[in-house]
């Protein structure tokens, strides 16, 4: 008899915090899916926290870049 792999758990409609930090770290290299963007954007429409999060590091990537493009 076939095992049965382990069972994921079931995804919420909505992402947590967690989720969007790492999506947010994920999208300074790599493009999100629109899966992806799409519960970012969700979150981010009801979080300030994450909201502030995302744009802190959105600022800091740039800073990194005009820092790396002046030397």
């Amino acid at each position: 008899m076939p095992e049965t792999p382990p069972s994921r758990p079931p995804r919420r409609l909505l992402p947590d915090c967690e989720e969007v930090h790492h999506l947010t770290m994920k999208s300074l290299d790599l493009p999100l899916s629109w899966g992806e963007r799409l519960r970012m954007r969700s979150h981010l429409a009801i979080c300030d926290a994450c909201t502030r999060f995302s744009a802190q590091m959105r600022t800091l990537r740039e800073a990194m870049h005009r820092l790396g493009r002046d030397e």
